[in-house]
Protein backbone atom coordinates (compact mmCIF):
# COMPACT_ATOMS: atom_id res chain seq x y z
CA UNK A 1 0.00 0.00 0.00
CA UNK A 2 1.19 3.54 -0.82
CA UNK A 3 1.76 6.40 1.90
CA UNK A 4 1.17 3.88 4.64
CA UNK A 5 0.12 6.08 7.62
CA UNK A 6 0.01 3.62 10.55
CA UNK A 7 0.74 -0.14 10.48
CA UNK A 8 1.63 -2.28 13.50
CA UNK A 9 2.69 -6.04 13.17
CA UNK A 10 2.07 -9.29 15.44
CA UNK A 11 1.17 -6.48 18.31
CA UNK A 12 0.79 -8.65 21.99
CA UNK A 13 -0.37 -7.53 25.44
CA UNK A 14 -0.70 -9.43 28.63
CA UNK A 15 -1.85 -7.85 31.82
CA UNK A 16 -0.65 -9.43 35.04
CA UNK A 17 -2.33 -9.73 38.19
CA UNK A 18 -1.39 -11.28 41.04
CA UNK A 19 -1.68 -15.05 40.25
CA UNK A 20 -1.76 -14.96 36.41
CA UNK A 21 -0.53 -13.81 33.01
CA UNK A 22 -4.05 -12.15 31.23
CA UNK A 23 -3.52 -12.53 27.59
CA UNK A 24 -5.07 -9.31 26.18
CA UNK A 25 -3.71 -9.24 22.50
CA UNK A 26 -2.23 -11.83 20.66
CA UNK A 27 -1.04 -11.08 17.50
CA UNK A 28 -3.04 -7.43 15.89
CA UNK A 29 -1.40 -6.73 11.91
CA UNK A 30 -2.95 -3.67 10.77
CA UNK A 31 -2.15 -1.07 8.16
CA UNK A 32 -3.71 1.46 6.91
CA UNK A 33 -3.39 4.26 4.87
CA UNK A 34 -3.76 8.16 4.11
CA UNK A 35 -7.70 9.14 4.27
CA UNK A 36 -8.39 5.57 5.07
CA UNK A 37 -11.02 5.01 7.87
CA UNK A 38 -11.48 1.63 9.66
CA UNK A 39 -14.06 0.52 12.37
CA UNK A 40 -12.91 -1.61 15.16
CA UNK A 41 -15.73 -3.67 16.59
CA UNK A 42 -15.98 -6.66 18.89
CA UNK A 43 -17.46 -7.27 22.87
CA UNK A 44 -16.93 -5.43 25.61
CA UNK A 45 -13.61 -6.11 27.62
CA UNK A 46 -11.60 -8.08 24.16
CA UNK A 47 -9.08 -4.76 24.24
CA UNK A 48 -10.30 -2.44 21.98
CA UNK A 49 -9.55 0.12 23.95
CA UNK A 50 -5.76 -1.64 24.78
CA UNK A 51 -5.22 -1.55 20.93
CA UNK A 52 -6.07 2.00 20.65
CA UNK A 53 -3.67 2.82 23.69
CA UNK A 54 -0.87 1.08 21.83
CA UNK A 55 -1.13 2.42 18.53
CA UNK A 56 -1.14 5.88 19.93
CA UNK A 57 1.80 5.24 21.72
CA UNK A 58 0.19 5.61 25.48
CA UNK A 59 0.96 2.08 26.50
CA UNK A 60 3.78 -0.46 25.08
CA UNK A 61 3.42 -3.48 24.07
CA UNK A 62 4.61 -6.96 25.00
CA UNK A 63 5.52 -8.09 21.49
CA UNK A 64 5.09 -6.88 17.98
CA UNK A 65 5.91 -3.19 15.98
CA UNK A 66 4.10 -0.36 15.45
CA UNK A 67 4.73 2.60 13.29
CA UNK A 68 3.24 5.69 12.27
CA UNK A 69 4.71 7.56 9.37
CA UNK A 70 7.17 5.52 9.14
CA UNK A 71 8.79 5.76 12.79
CA UNK A 72 8.59 3.25 14.61
CA UNK A 73 7.15 3.69 18.67
CA UNK A 74 8.35 0.58 19.80
CA UNK A 75 11.89 2.00 19.37
CA UNK A 76 11.22 5.47 20.32
CA UNK A 77 11.81 7.28 23.97
CA UNK A 78 8.51 8.41 26.01
CA UNK A 79 9.34 11.84 24.89
CA UNK A 80 9.82 10.59 21.33
CA UNK A 81 6.85 8.91 21.88
CA UNK A 82 5.03 12.32 23.10
CA UNK A 83 6.47 14.21 19.60
CA UNK A 84 4.52 11.98 17.56
CA UNK A 85 1.41 12.26 19.14
CA UNK A 86 1.84 16.15 19.18
CA UNK A 87 3.01 16.00 15.80
CA UNK A 88 1.13 12.63 14.11
CA UNK A 89 -1.59 11.94 15.88
CA UNK A 90 -5.08 13.14 17.48
CA UNK A 91 -7.66 11.55 19.52
CA UNK A 92 -11.13 11.40 20.36
CA UNK A 93 -12.79 9.92 23.20
CA UNK A 94 -16.43 9.13 24.53
CA UNK A 95 -16.01 11.99 26.94
CA UNK A 96 -14.81 15.29 25.50
CA UNK A 97 -12.27 15.84 28.22
CA UNK A 98 -11.87 19.99 27.91
CA UNK A 99 -10.61 21.98 29.92
CA UNK A 100 -13.83 23.28 31.96
CA UNK A 101 -11.81 26.66 32.85
CA UNK A 102 -11.26 27.73 28.91
CA UNK A 103 -13.18 28.58 25.98
CA UNK A 104 -13.63 26.24 23.15
CA UNK A 105 -10.78 28.64 21.02
CA UNK A 106 -8.21 28.15 23.47
CA UNK A 107 -9.16 24.21 24.14
CA UNK A 108 -8.36 23.83 20.48
CA UNK A 109 -5.58 26.33 20.91
CA UNK A 110 -3.58 24.27 23.06
CA UNK A 111 -2.15 21.66 21.28
CA UNK A 112 -0.60 24.23 19.40
CA UNK A 113 0.49 26.23 22.27
CA UNK A 114 2.66 22.90 22.90
CA UNK A 115 3.81 22.55 20.23
CA UNK A 116 5.40 26.52 20.72
CA UNK A 117 3.48 28.54 18.26
CA UNK A 118 3.04 31.82 18.63
CA UNK A 119 -0.52 32.66 20.24
CA UNK A 120 -1.56 34.69 16.90
CA UNK A 121 -0.68 32.07 14.91
CA UNK A 122 -2.39 29.34 17.51
CA UNK A 123 -5.26 31.08 17.63
CA UNK A 124 -5.83 31.77 13.68
CA UNK A 125 -5.85 27.77 12.89
CA UNK A 126 -7.83 27.45 16.21
CA UNK A 127 -10.48 29.77 15.08
CA UNK A 128 -10.60 28.24 11.42
CA UNK A 129 -10.83 24.70 12.82
CA UNK A 130 -13.64 25.48 14.49
CA UNK A 131 -15.00 27.17 11.62
CA UNK A 132 -14.91 23.87 9.67
CA UNK A 133 -16.71 22.01 12.33
CA UNK A 134 -19.24 24.40 12.41
CA UNK A 135 -18.31 26.80 15.75
CA UNK A 136 -17.52 30.04 14.69
CA UNK A 137 -20.52 31.25 16.54
CA UNK A 138 -19.06 29.50 19.75
CA UNK A 139 -15.72 30.55 19.85
CA UNK A 140 -15.85 31.85 23.37
CA UNK A 141 -18.22 29.63 25.14
CA UNK A 142 -16.95 27.52 27.73
CA UNK A 143 -17.43 23.76 28.05
CA UNK A 144 -20.43 24.26 30.69
CA UNK A 145 -22.39 26.48 28.31
CA UNK A 146 -22.31 24.44 24.92
CA UNK A 147 -24.01 20.55 24.16
CA UNK A 148 -22.74 17.66 24.66
CA UNK A 149 -22.82 17.33 20.36
CA UNK A 150 -20.89 20.87 20.62
CA UNK A 151 -18.48 19.77 23.31
CA UNK A 152 -17.70 16.69 21.00
CA UNK A 153 -17.15 18.79 18.24
CA UNK A 154 -14.73 21.31 20.22
CA UNK A 155 -13.08 17.74 21.05
CA UNK A 156 -12.81 17.16 17.15
CA UNK A 157 -11.83 20.16 16.25
CA UNK A 158 -8.85 20.00 19.40
CA UNK A 159 -7.93 16.22 17.86
CA UNK A 160 -7.63 17.73 14.13
CA UNK A 161 -6.03 21.24 14.70
CA UNK A 162 -2.63 20.09 14.45
CA UNK A 163 -3.13 18.67 11.04
CA UNK A 164 -2.14 14.87 12.06
CA UNK A 165 -1.75 11.62 9.94
CA UNK A 166 -3.92 9.55 12.40
CA UNK A 167 -6.84 10.01 14.36
CA UNK A 168 -7.81 7.64 16.71
CA UNK A 169 -11.37 7.98 18.16
CA UNK A 170 -12.43 5.37 21.21
CA UNK A 171 -16.46 5.22 21.06
CA UNK A 172 -16.61 9.06 19.79
CA UNK A 173 -20.55 9.31 19.99
CA UNK A 174 -21.01 6.60 22.98
CA UNK A 175 -22.39 9.57 24.88
CA UNK A 176 -24.69 11.19 22.48
CA UNK A 177 -28.09 11.27 21.30
CA UNK A 178 -28.70 9.28 17.72
CA UNK A 179 -29.73 12.18 16.12
CA UNK A 180 -26.53 14.32 17.74
CA UNK A 181 -24.01 11.17 16.72
CA UNK A 182 -24.94 10.89 13.29
CA UNK A 183 -23.88 14.07 12.82
CA UNK A 184 -20.34 13.80 14.52
CA UNK A 185 -20.19 10.79 12.65
CA UNK A 186 -20.42 12.45 9.29
CA UNK A 187 -18.05 15.50 10.68
CA UNK A 188 -15.37 12.54 10.89
CA UNK A 189 -16.10 11.37 7.95
CA UNK A 190 -15.89 14.46 6.08
CA UNK A 191 -12.67 15.17 7.37
CA UNK A 192 -10.90 12.27 7.24
CA UNK A 193 -11.90 12.56 3.32
CA UNK A 194 -11.05 16.45 2.95
CA UNK A 195 -7.64 16.33 5.12
CA UNK A 196 -6.45 13.12 4.02
CA UNK A 197 -6.14 11.85 7.79
CA UNK A 198 -5.87 8.02 8.10
CA UNK A 199 -8.84 7.67 10.45
CA UNK A 200 -9.62 4.39 13.47
CA UNK A 201 -12.72 4.08 15.19
CA UNK A 202 -13.83 1.96 18.03
CA UNK A 203 -17.39 1.62 18.44
CA UNK A 204 -20.18 -0.45 19.62
CA UNK A 205 -22.41 1.25 16.78
CA UNK A 206 -22.61 -0.67 14.07
CA UNK A 207 -24.42 2.44 11.68
CA UNK A 208 -21.02 4.37 12.51
CA UNK A 209 -19.04 1.47 11.74
CA UNK A 210 -20.90 0.90 8.45
CA UNK A 211 -19.89 3.84 7.44
CA UNK A 212 -15.99 3.19 7.38
CA UNK A 213 -13.85 1.64 4.12
CA UNK A 214 -13.22 -1.49 6.52
CA UNK A 215 -14.92 -3.32 9.65
CA UNK A 216 -12.70 -5.26 11.46
CA UNK A 217 -13.76 -7.01 14.80
CA UNK A 218 -11.08 -7.91 17.39
CA UNK A 219 -11.77 -11.46 18.92
CA UNK A 220 -9.65 -13.64 20.58
CA UNK A 221 -6.74 -11.27 20.62
CA UNK A 222 -6.52 -11.06 17.03
CA UNK A 223 -8.58 -8.85 14.30
CA UNK A 224 -10.51 -10.14 11.87
CA UNK A 225 -12.55 -9.84 9.28
CA UNK A 226 -16.42 -8.67 10.44
CA UNK A 227 -18.77 -11.61 9.36
CA UNK A 228 -22.03 -8.81 10.69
Amino acid sequence: MNDVVLHCQHLRKIYHDATQEVPVLSDVNLTLGRGESVAIVGASGVGKSTLLHLLGGLDTADGGDISVSGENMVTLSEAERGRIRNQRMGFVYQFHHLMAEFSALENVMMPLLIRRLSPAVARDQATDMLTQVGLIERLTHKPATLSGGERQRVAVARALVTRPDCLLADEPTGNLDATTALKVVDLLQGLNQQLGIALVIVTHDLSLAAKMDRILQLKDGVLQGWEG
